[in-house]
């Protein structure tokens, strides 16, 4: 079989390589909901307090939202929380460096990226250049980049350790240049990045872009068991989330709740923007909801004293080749569904109401579920539901998929698991 006898897995990898930036991510969101009947929304417009299925974008988050027919200020909402960005490299300002005949790019490390799976890969530079007209305007190159690993022979101790220098062993070839030192092109980076979106590289006054890996996805394992894939933490929960949406649309006309997925950016680097789940974004668009249906601050804090947020982030499958780095009686593994993630330090937001909310889910998708808590002696990360929870005072769970290679350039799932996490956030929107 091949990838797209997986219907749902087809539509994530078409989805994950339609994403190689968070902007991308955003757009290609959109993309999909306006297909599925969504209105797209703009901050600075009035907005209907008519039923309907909507959406708005900030820059690399989106959020959209299913307003029933029956809904009253006081309606709660189910919230699927997700992050359209993943760990890799940005752009510098004036970029062009390198010597030796090579012309680099000047990256800064953006997030927690595994740096030794970056090394020889086919990579790409992705996001968004500004013109000095404010518009905005989305780039990707194709593979152009590359991370040279040193060859053995100069480094015979290599395998005994590799130690990765970020200012110094992480800056990637572009091209060439001419002894005297220009780019062999006649141009530099970001006069060739304005080249591929068609734009005036004069007119070029603010960019945002990264690097990502070109990849494919696909299908692993003699029985098709596994999906490898650049960015799944977290396209694989923005997907989920995505789907899960658009399918029970047409039962959230008439539902109980407010069904909405918010999908922030900057996670990967704490959060705190104005699109991050630590900045206003969600607030803003709910208090707006609230606010068209006639709510006040009152009706709205009754709204969310009956509200939920399914916060999903990947998760660590249990690594066979490390056992010691994981709780010896929570070892998830490939294909026995989504995590449920609990640290008593608050890191993530589950507690004992929200496990029992997120079993309903699963069992109503019909779905397995496992639950995942830190070794004692490992620190644990963290994702948006604790800010989320904090910010509004929403109860949270949080969820996500189980994955090996987190942050690697290249990660891995059970090829059945971002179905199951889908079916698990219908189920969480859409409650029987």
């Amino acid at each position: 079989m091949s990838l797209a006898d997986h219907a749902h897995l087809s539509d994530f990898a078409a989805f994950v390589q339609a994403s190689p930036s968070s902007y991308h991510a955003s757009a290609e969101a959109a993309r999909r909901l306006e297909a599925a009947g969504f209105t797209r929304l703009r901050e600075h417009d009035a907005w209907p307090e008519t039923p309907g299925r909507r959406f708005v974008v900030r820059d690399g988050a989106i959020i959209a939202w299913v307003q029933p027919e029956s809904a009253t200020a006081t309606t709660p909402f189910r919230i699927v929380g997700a992050h359209t960005d993943s760990p890799s490299f940005k752009l510098k300002p004036n970029p062009d460096t390198g010597s030796l005949g090579w012309q680099q790019a000047g990256v800064e490390v953006y997030g927690g990226p595994l740096y030794n799976s970056w090394l020889d890969r086919d990579l790409e530079f992705a996001g968004r250049l500004v013109t000095r007209d404010g518009a905005v305007h989305l780039v990707r190159t194709g593979p152009v980049l590359r991370i040279p690993q040193l060859a053995i022979h100069l480094d015979r101790g290599v395998n005994d350790g590799l130690a990765l220098d970020p200012q110094r062993h992480l800056h990637p070839i572009v091209g060439l240049t001419d002894p005297a030192g220009a780019p062999r092109r006649g141009d530099d980076i970001l006069a060739a990045l304005a080249g591929v979106a068609g734009v005036d590289a004069d007119e070029v006054a603010g960019h945002d872009v990264l690097v990502a890996d070109t990849a494919a996805p696909a299908l692993l394992g003699f029985e098709e068991e596994f999906f490898a894939s650049g960015r799944m933490d977290n396209l694989t929960s923005v997907h989920a989330g995505l789907a899960a949406l658009i399918a029970t649309a047409e039962a959230l006309d008439s539902a109980s709740s407010i069904a909405v997925l918010a999908a922030f950016d900057h996670e990967e680097v704490g959060s705190a923007s104005t699109s991050g789940a630590s900045g206003p974004f969600l607030d803003d668009v709910l208090t707006r909801i609230t606010a068209g249906l006639g709510g006040d601050a009152s009706d709205r804090a009754r709204a969310f004293a009956g509200s939920w947020l399914l916060s999903s982030d990947a998760g660590h499958l249990v690594h066979p080749n490390y056992p010691e780095r994981h709780d010896p009686a929570n070892q998830p593994v490939a294909n026995r569904g989504p995590l449920l993630k609990i640290n008593a330090k608050q890191r993530y937001a589950t507690d004992g109401v929200g496990t029992a909310e997120f079993a309903r889910a699963c069992e109503q998708a019909g779905v397995g579920f496992q639950t995942f808590v830190s070794n004692n002696a490992m620190p644990c990360g963290s994702t948006i539901g604790p800010l989320s929870a904090t910010r509004l005072g929403i109860r949270t769970i949080d969820v996500g998929p189980g994955l090996l290679s987190m942050h690697s350039a290249r990660e891995l799932i059970g090829s059945r698991d971002p179905e199951a996490l889908s079916l698990a956030a219908a189920a969480f929107f859409a409650p029987a």
